[in-house]
């Protein structure tokens, strides 16, 4: 079996399994203290799981997370590897840490989630990772990260590639730095030359080099 075979259009199946979860996971109101609706990527089976934080205040009404200042910056991450944002939504599971907006801090920003919310959210998590199977895993900021991976500084862990035991399968983590327009964490070093550390890893990916190859193959015939 080719690279073309083993990864192509998952079967209906498989994508019903996706939408099945994702209707039960939109009903879902476990966190009286978070701001609906649900933020959800598309019931995409992929091999590859990208993982957010938690949507801000723009992203419910938009419907789609990364909607706004950080999804700009994010996207154009992946531009630079031949990626742009339609081919990503459209190839890469997009979940969260938490799926509801956590409201905005009295002191600033939007409030971190509590570990209660966190923890309610993660059984539809590890839902996607049973249905999906990941063979690549990226967390997007220092939250997301601290999911997977132990992360006191994120120089500790960005601009490398991670293994992590999932269930009986061995999982790759390339943990990026969250892209928003507060932190100057990616704009400065050591920060700029670790985060395009990771960009090439990802890039060079076999989950990640056969998902996009498949989608330029579909493109050209």
């Amino acid at each position: 079996m080719n690279a073309i075979e083993s990864c192509v259009e998952p079967v209906d199946s498989e994508v019903q399994d996706i939408e099945t979860h994702q209707r039960a996971l939109g009903n879902c109101r476990r966190c009286a203290q978070m701001t609906g609706p649900v933020v959800m990527g598309r019931p995409v089976h992929s091999t590859i799981l990208s993982l957010g934080q938690a949507p801000g205040d723009r992203e419910g009404p938009a419907g789609r997370p990364f909607a706004w200042t950080a999804g700009k910056t994010l996207f154009n991450w992946f531009s630079g590897i031949g990626v742009d944002e339609e081919l990503y939504r459209s190839r890469v599971y997009m979940a969260a840490v938490c799926r509801c907006f956590p409201g905005k801090n009295p002191q600033g920003g939007d409030r971190v989630p509590t570990r209660q919310e966190i923890s309610n959210c993660r059984y539809w998590l590890e839902q996607e990772f049973r249905l999906l199977q990941p063979r690549l895993i990226i967390p997007i900021g220092k939250l997301a990260i601290a999911q997977l991976l132990p992360v006191n500084k994120l120089s500790d862990v960005i601009g490398q590639a991670h293994s992590l035991e999932l269930g009986q399968r061995q999982v790759d983590v390339i943990p990026l730095p969250h892209p928003s327009g507060l932190s100057t964490w990616f704009k400065t070093e050591p920060g700029k030359t670790l985060l395009a550390h990771a960009m090439a890893l990802i890039a060079g990916h076999p989950a990640w080099r056969e998902t996009m190859s498949v989608e330029a193959w579909f493109l050209a015939i």
